[in-house]
């Protein structure tokens, strides 16, 4: 049997379609290839049956035989539970711990990978030596680019992203078309070698969801890695943020995310300005809110306010 040269790590957490259609396009992907591969996924403790639908899907293709490896689906996809949800660093360090490849591909289980977007990734992390870790291009569901890389999130990029619409402006998070050096690419694809990932210590665990990529490549830059973006692999990534309240959990852990990663890298100095900063937006948010009579908003931005103060 040959070796494993690529692990693809998956995070699932109550998202049982979206993982199976995400499983789904990754072996299509790969149907006809020479790479030698697994896919493992970590449920973070689903409460919507994940863990037992998508252990008994793959284990029904048990005589299904893949050239990759000569092994059946039930051998090249592995779906581990935990009882309780890790959050994104977290999950994907278990996955990488029970991982076999050289290399690891992680994906979102929101992502569904185009045509032979693996293969062209993996085939140019392969031969290229300007970067350590790799991201490919993500397409929102109607094809048109997402913005998925960008620069380190020094006071004057926040500044943009608060109060100057920095990712509409293509600043502060954007999609080249170009093989590009950047500071950091979006978790939702990275590509990279499992020494170099291990060499860092992994996602940082004490982050919960968001952030978990920029501070982890803050580090790996730090170190002398270097961070790039391959726009000739393309994937859907399906990201929606639908409700108000999805929304208000991603504005708190975004908020937590910058001031912890303020706290651990940056000085006491930094560290006041930039709360000064997320202050001021929430309290400008909570202003629109009211005129608006939007009590979600108004809400979710006190909740904010709070977390800054404290």
């Amino acid at each position: 049997m040959k070796k494993i040269e690529l692990s693809i790590v998956i995070v699932s957490y109550n998202t049982r379609t979206i993982t199976k259609k995400c499983i789904a396009s990754i072996l299509k992907s790969l149907i006809n290839t020479n790479i030698s591969y697994e896919v493992i996924v970590i449920d973070n403790g689903s409460s919507d049956g994940s863990l037992e639908y998508l252990k008994k899907l793959y284990s029904n293709y048990s005589n299904t035989r893949l050239p990759s490896l000569g092994l059946g689906l039930s051998g090249q996809v592995r779906i581990i539970g935990v009882k309780t949800n890790l959050g994104f660093g977290k999950g994907n360090n278990l996955g990488v711990k029970h991982s076999r490849g050289k290399c690891i591909l992680f994906l979102n289980s929101d992502v569904i990978v185009l045509n032979n977007a693996i293969e062209k990734l993996f085939a140019y992390f392969k031969k290229q030596k300007s970067f350590n870790f790799i991201g490919g291009k993500l397409l929102n569901k109607d094809l048109t680019h997402q913005g998925s890389c960008g620069p380190t999130f020094s006071l004057i990029v926040i500044f943009i992203a608060l109060f100057l619409k920095g990712d509409f402006f293509k600043i502060t998070r954007y999609s080249p078309n170009k093989i590009s050096k950047v500071d950091w690419i979006s978790g939702a694809c990275i590509l990279c070698q499992k020494k170099d990932f291990k060499s860092l210590g992994g996602f940082d665990e004490k982050i919960f969801m968001y952030l978990e990529e920029t501070e982890l490549f803050h580090r790996a830059v730090k170190s002398g890695f270097r961070v790039g973006f391959y726009p000739h692999a393309e994937f859907i990534h399906l990201g929606g943020i639908n409700s108000q309240i999805l929304k208000s959990k991603v504005l708190l852990n975004i908020y937590k995310g910058f001031i912890y990663f303020y706290k651990k890298h940056r000085s006491k100095t930094e560290l006041h300005i930039l709360k000064f900063l997320l202050k001021l937006r929430a309290l400008i948010s909570i202003f629109i809110g009211l005129a608006s009579h939007n009590k979600d908003l108004v809400a979710a931005n006190k909740k904010a306010y709070k977390i800054v103060s404290s």
